[in-house]
């Protein structure tokens, strides 16, 4: 079965290509032929051996739906609000094209939100009818305003694997900025200090080159990983004692090595992921005592919550294609 897939690739954001890397490798597994929707379609194809088409052109957005069976749109938070009306509109508009194709088309590992009034509204309209699979508690509720159901499951990115034979080294730190998070930049740099003066070696981690690089570059860490690969950066996060994340995917990896980390919130999406995993999240100005008390402690999640995470990731799979 050719399985499309629609959501932010194709853009160079580690964490959006860790979604395609999980859900291509899950797809394949059981089967299936992942058609993934890309900004940079050649380049998606070569990286994943998967099939891929351009997602803003029209007739190769029809044509990749049309040959498709099943639309999966996500993962990621694809529908919202927040950063601008067009992306409400360009995803919802996929969902609704591959329904006026007569495609089975379901709603997959999303975080939902923030949403304004009127963007409910077009969210409740267009998923009438569409099975809903989200990654975060906080996404069914927003459902729930809205007059729709769904179902938890957990971000794809959960079950991938590091490289085998790797170590976590207890005295490394990797901090993920964000580069339009500026507010949390003066806290970041003094957890970085605070942590450096307690003999700790920190990595500054860049999940968007190009975005987060001056970001990365500005906490005075002891290097600056900068990359687009998400096997790079989870092997990365799989040799490091904890991680601090202001980019969601920085503590979902973190999650998916088994590393402690703590999330930074700057969006509902990351305290989320946190809340269900039993993690500590600080707000965009974090108290910089409190977080750098917290990496030098390593202080766990609930590894329980996080396995169940991870077993819902894998098991939406079959509740997203059957079997």
């Amino acid at each position: 079965m050719r399985v499309a897939v629609s959501g932010y690739y194709g853009f160079g954001n580690t964490g959006d290509e860790a979604i395609a890397l999980a859900i291509t490798r899950e797809l394949k597994t059981a089967g299936h032929t992942p058609l993934l929707l890309s900004n940079t379609p050649s380049e998606t194809a070569r990286t994943y051996g998967s099939e891929s088409a351009p997602r803003m052109q029209p007739l190769g957005l029809v044509g990749a739906l049309a040959r498709s069976q099943v639309l999966l749109s996500g993962g990621g938070g694809l529908l919202q609000d927040r950063t601008s009306g067009r992306t409400l509109t360009y995803y919802l508009g996929v969902i609704r094209l591959a329904r006026a194709l007569g495609k089975r088309v379901v709603v997959f590992n999303q975080s939902v939100g923030p949403l304004s009034e009127e963007g409910g509204r077009k969210v409740a309209s267009a998923l009438k009818g569409v099975p809903l699979i989200v990654r975060d508690r906080g996404s069914l509720e927003t459902l729930r305003g809205l007059g729709l159901e769904g179902r938890l499951g957990g971000d794809p990115a959960l079950l991938l694997t590091p490289t085998p034979g790797l170590t976590p080294d207890p005295a490394h730190v990797i901090v993920a900025p964000r580069g339009d998070v500026t507010a949390a930049a003066p806290a970041l740099a003094e957890v970085v200090r605070r942590l450096r003066a307690e003999g700790r070696r920190v990595t500054a981690l860049s999940f968007m080159p190009g975005h987060d690089d001056a970001a990365a570059q500005a906490l005075g860490a002891d290097q600056v990983l900068s990359t687009r690969d998400p096997q790079e950066a989870l092997d990365a996060i799989a040799g490091a004692g904890f991680v601090v994340g202001v980019r969601l995917h920085a503590v979902i990896l973190a999650a998916a090595a088994g590393v402690p980390f703590a999330g930074v919130a700057y969006d509902p999406k990351v305290a989320g992921f946190c809340a269900d995993a039993g993690a500590p999240a600080h707000p965009v100005t974090p108290d910089a005592e409190a977080l750098t008390a917290q990496a030098l402690a390593r202080t766990a999640p609930d590894w329980d919550a996080v396995a169940e995470m991870k077993g819902r990731a894998r098991d939406s799979f079959r509740w997203a294609l059957g079997g």
